[in-house]
C-alpha cells in the first residue's frame, strides 16, 4: 500500500497526496480483474464496472489538476509589458512563454494551441493539459489584423499571436504590468480591473459578435487594460450583445 504524502512533502516533490478516488479506482480494478477471470460474468455488469472506473479516474485527474493549478498559481509572476502596439504596451507572447514554461513543467502542465480559419475571422483555442490526464481549454474569435498595411499572411500571424497571448493569460490567470520607469511617470497609474473582473469580461467578449470584439480590441486592446471605472458600464453593454449558445456555432 502506498504511503500517503504529507502536504508539505507534496509541494516539494510535486506529487499529489493519495486520495479517496485513487483508492476507489484500485478497488474497482480488483473487482474487474476478478470478474474477467469468471467465465460466467455478465457482460453488461462488466461494462458498467468499466464506466464506473472511467468516472473515478476522471474525478481523480480533475482533483490532481486542481491541486497542481493551485500550487502553480503561487509561483506565476506578473509579466512585464515590453511590446508596443497601436493600443499601447503589452506583454509579448515570447516573454509570457519564456516565463511560465519552466513553472508549468515543474507542476506537470503543458499548453497547446489550435488555430482555425473561419468565415468571420480566426479562432484561437488554447488547451492546458495536466500530466494526470485532465485538460481545460478556452477560445477566442478574432478578425484579421490588417492595421499597419499588413498583407494577408502578416494579418493572420498577428491575429494568431494576439489570440495565443489572450487565451494563455486566461488559462493561467496571468497578469501583466508596465515596465519600471524609475518614478518618471507623468501621471499616477489608472486602476485597472481585477483578475476576477477581467475573467468576467473575457467570457462575455467570447460570446459577443465579431463586430463587438473588433470594437473592444480597438478601444481597450486587452481586458486587463480596462479601467476599473469602466467595468460596470462595459459589462452591462457586453451582456446585452452576447449571443445565445445556439447562435455561436
Amino acid at each position: 500500500m502506498a504511503t500517503p504524502i504529507h502536504p508539505k512533502q507534496a509541494k516539494s516533490t510535486g506529487k499529489v497526496p493519495v486520495t479517496q478516488p485513487l483508492q476507489e479506482s484500485t478497488a474497482i480494478i480488483q473487482v474487474i480483474e476478478r470478474a474477467a477471470l469468471n467465465p460466467d460474468v455478465d457482460i453488461d455488469k462488466m461494462e458498467r464496472l468499466l464506466q464506473m472506473q472511467e468516472r473515478v479516474l476522471d474525478r481523480q485527474a480533475l482533483m490532481a489538476y486542481s491541486a497542481a493549478m493551485a500550487a502553480m498559481q503561487t509561483e506565476l509572476p506578473s509579466i512585464a509589458e515590453r511590446g508596443q502596439g497601436n493600443n499601447g504596451a503589452y506583454a509579448t507572447l515570447e516573454d509570457i512563454v519564456d516565463t511560465v514554461r519552466p513553472i508549468m513543467q515543474r507542476h506537470g502542465f503543458a499548453v497547446s494551441f489550435r488555430i482555425q480559419t473561419q468565415e468571420r475571422g480566426i479562432q484561437v483555442t488554447g488547451v492546458l493539459m495536466h500530466q494526470e490526464g485532465h485538460r481545460e481549454e478556452t477560445s477566442m474569435l478574432l478578425p484579421a489584423d490588417v492595421s499597419g498595411n499588413k498583407n494577408a499572411v502578416q494579418a493572420f500571424g498577428s491575429s494568431a499571436s494576439y489570440g495565443k497571448r489572450y487565451v494563455l493569460c486566461a488559462l493561467l490567470n496571468i497578469t501583466t504590468r508596465g515596465q519600471d520607469d524609475n518614478g518618471h511617470g507623468a501621471a499616477p497609474p489608472r486602476k485597472m480591473v481585477t483578475a476576477f473582473q477581467a475573467a468576467q469580461l473575457k467570457q462575455l467578449i467570447t460570446a459577443c459578435p465579431v463586430t463587438t470584439q473588433e470594437w473592444f480590441v480597438g478601444k481597450y486592446g486587452e481586458v486587463e487594460r480596462v479601467p476599473r471605472s469602466d467595468f460596470d458600464k462595459l459589462r452591462a453593454s457586453l451582456q446585452k450583445r452576447a449571443l445565445p449558445n445556439h447562435q455561436r456555432h
